[in-house]
């Protein structure tokens, strides 16, 4: 027998080597009739171990098939499966066109198989989905293992974790594969699980953990459970910490928005003016008046009305309270009665006004996509954006407020007025002016504060009235005239109801920091900081 030429040899030799790799890539199993049957007919959680079979094999036909049943478009007929969507009628098999027998019945769907078609479809969207899909499918699936974490699951989890996956994604899926785990017959893979799962900052973990304490007969593994459940409430109760501290934080720098601009007319000024929560609603009315401007005539800009906003804001109430101090309290200084009821009614003539030209109702304002949302940190530490926004907002007005007081001509104009007018005036300035300056910047500043109120609650002409009373007690509590009282003493203030709200409730959270204040005040009656004054 002549031996085969090496070329052939290495031929036939390359061509198998192709076959039984196109044999590899190719699907494990085609959808069967009988696989199809029973998915959608017989006991729940026969149909559950099919759908969990089927989701985890690379098979088109099957996928379309629990997608349709997910979307209740599935007919059986003596023992055939259609599938009835906006493309006609199919067989669930073959894929082909058919025609829908009569007497077809609806594939019946309950709660149990509804949910397990979520975590079944979640699967099937890891592969060869965007980032953020990913993300949103591995957290669904993540709940379904946590709701009730089933061993039948893991094909489904090992599948997605074998392709490539958002790191986000891949973790929340192996926080899922150890919650299947658990139920495994394996003592080590549990063990590994419950090692896993310590690692977990989420709030939805603990019941797990718990219900498996209790079910475990193993005691290592149980003592591992222990260990990670003691972990994960360690981790809850900082994060609940870190919660309520940058919620306090936010309500501070709410408060210090708000406080800033009175920090000059009340503080540098001494005017009692009751109308600064007005001046806080015109620049939130600006705002508004901007996003409507946008949504008409610059739809494309519309994410960035926020920007054009503020300046806007601060000049709408620069302006307004300009007209004040022109018109009534520049003939009502020295006199603090006098000035309060002025300011009083300028404040009831704005808010009417306000209802005159936009109505009683509140209007809608709407977050750009860069303040939508929020950032999770450390497993289950929430942040929306628009809070960590307006923490960032306030501290840049703070610094500009500064900047102007201390380092600019106007500053100084406004020191030396403060400090002793006589003198100033003896010196050449103009102190009226400088007063119209003064408190058009503290509107000014109110109406900033309005820009940022206005993306965190309703804009209405009542704005105001939630501000005034807070603004004042920030403004004594810190020391007149004092900037830097005035931080103190609304991130104070902001962080000490924030910790009394979460243990005692919001009303008993008011009353409480009233109360302290009225102590303070008592005990320190020129606040945090008073001005320092020559000694003779």
């Amino acid at each position: 027998m002549r031996p085969y030429p090496v070329s052939v040899v290495i031929r036939y030799l390359l061509l198998s080597l192709g076959m039984a790799w196109l044999l590899a890539a190719a699907p494990a199993r085609a959808l069967t009739p009988d696989d199809a049957l029973a998915l959608v007919e017989g006991g729940v959680a026969d149909r559950i171990e099919t759908l969990n079979r089927l989701a985890a094999e690379p098979d088109e036909r099957a996928a379309a098939l629990i997608r349709a049943l997910a979307a209740r478009e599935v007919l059986v007929f003596e023992g055939r499966v259609f599938i009835s969507g906006a493309d006609g009628v199919r067989d669930a098999v073959t894929g082909e066109p058919a025609e829908l027998p009569e007497g077809a019945q609806d594939a019946m769907v309950n709660n149990r198989l509804r949910g397990a078609l979520q975590g079944a479809l979640a699967a099937l969207d890891l592969i060869g989905a965007p980032a953020d899909r990913q993300r949103e499918a591995a957290a669904t699936l993540q709940r379904r293992s946590f709701d009730e974490p089933d061993i039948e699951m893991l094909p489904l989890i090992e599948r997605a974790l074998a392709g490539e996956l958002d790191p986000a994604a891949r973790e929340s899926l192996l926080m899922a594969q150890a919650a299947v785990l658990l139920d495994s017959d394996d003592r080590t893979r549990r063990l590994e699980a419950a090692v896993k799962l310590g690692e977990a900052r989420q709030a939805v973990v603990r019941p797990l953990l718990l219900q498996q304490v209790e079910q475990e007969s193993d005691e290592e593994v149980k003592a591992a459970l222990r260990k990670s459940l003691a972990a994960l409430e360690r981790a809850l109760q900082r994060n609940a910490i870190l919660a309520e501290l940058f919620s306090g934080v936010s309500l501070g720098s709410i408060l210090l928005l708000a406080a800033l601009g009175l920090a000059i007319t009340y503080g540098l000024m001494g005017v009692i003016n009751m109308a600064h929560g007005e001046l806080i609603m015109i620049g939130a009315y600006a705002t508004w008046l901007v996003q409507v401007a946008f949504k008409q005539w610059l739809p494309g800009w519309f994410d960035w009305y926020l920007l054009a906003a503020m300046p806007v804001a601060f000049m709408a109430s620069a302006l307004v309270g300009a007209a004040m101090e022109r018109s009534v309290i520049r003939y009502l200084y020295g006199r603090p009665l006098e000035t309060l009821l002025a300011t009083w009614g300028l404040s009831l003539v704005l808010m009417q006004g306000v209802r005159s030209l936009f109505g009683a109702q509140n209007v809608g304002l709407e977050n750009p996509v860069w303040m939508s949302g929020s950032v999770t940190l450390l497993g289950n530490l929430t942040l929306p954006w628009n809070r960590i926004f307006i923490i960032a907002f306030a501290a840049m007005v703070l610094l500009g407020v500064v900047m102007l007081i201390s380092r600019t001509r106007l500053g100084l104009f406004v020191r030396g007025v403060t400090q002793n007018r006589p003198i100033a005036a003896c010196m050449g300035v103009n102190t009226a002016r400088i007063d119209t300056y003064a408190f058009a910047l503290g509107s000014g500043i109110a109406g900033l504060a309005g820009c940022a109120l206005s993306q965190i609650g309703n804009v209405g002409p009542d704005l105001g009235q939630s501000y005034i009373v807070d603004s004042f007690m920030v403004v004594v509590l810190g020391g007149v005239g004092q900037i830097a009282g005035t931080v103190y003493a609304a991130l104070g203030l902001g962080v000490l109801n924030k910790f009394i709200e979460g243990w005692a409730g919001a009303v008993l959270a008011k009353i409480a920091v009233l109360v302290f204040i009225i102590v303070f005040i008592q005990k320190r009656p020129q606040g945090i900081f008073a001005f320092k004054g020559r000694e003779t």
